[in-house]
């Protein structure tokens, strides 16, 4: 059987959360959960903060389906985009308690846009890009053994890993909007920019 295009599973899990499955919620909690709690940690730095966050992201999408709007990507980067925001408006919320000094704050608030943006580039790169940096960075592999395990060539190889660092690299460039903040912490809309 094949696996369903991402734009349509995504479409048939807010289908299925609408309806209120609760296996749904466990489907999209197996498949995320992951994510959403090491953005989350990222950002604060406190794995039991980052637990409470995942917490609260999965509630929200379980109470607002309707929330997703499929046509401004894909639910991943969605539920990404929840996790950073409200991620980052609790470190704000810590911040005017006096545990975190504004600059803290702040260089906190960048470094977890950063890591979302390379996220996303990474999810949106295509398919043969992303095998090649998985294998060179998650399996810690030359690019002989990357176009080894790729059945390409070495220069076939080099060219994915050169593309898809030059594509990570944007993550690090200045432009993105890096405040964190600019609106209700889990509503993606109210960010400037959306696509």
């Amino acid at each position: 059987m094949a696996t369903p295009a991402p734009q349509r599973w995504d479409r048939k899990m807010q289908q299925r959360l609408a309806r209120g499955e609760e296996a749904a919620l466990g489907e999209l909690y197996d498949r995320y959960a992951s994510l959403v709690h090491s953005l989350a940690s990222r950002v604060l730095g406190d794995d039991d903060a980052a637990n409470h966050i995942t917490r609260e992201v999965f509630g929200y999408i379980w109470e607002n389906p309707d929330a997703y709007d499929p046509k401004h990507g894909s639910l991943r980067s969605w539920i990404a985009t929840l996790t950073q925001r409200q991620a980052v408006h609790r470190l704000r919320q810590l911040q005017n308690r006096g545990r975190s000094t504004p600059d803290e704050v702040e260089a906190r608030v960048r470094r977890a846009n950063t890591a979302a943006r390379a996220d996303f580039i990474v999810t949106s790169m295509p398919a043969p890009l992303r095998a090649a940096l998985e294998l060179a960075y998650r399996d810690r592999v030359d690019y002989r053994t990357a176009a080894a395990g790729l059945g390409v060539s070495e220069d076939e190889a080099r060219r994915r890993l050169r593309l898809g660092l030059q594509l990570l690299s944007t993550a690090m460039e200045p432009g993105g909007h890096t405040d964190g903040h600019t609106g209700h912490p889990h509503d993606p809309r109210g960010q400037r920019g959306h696509r």
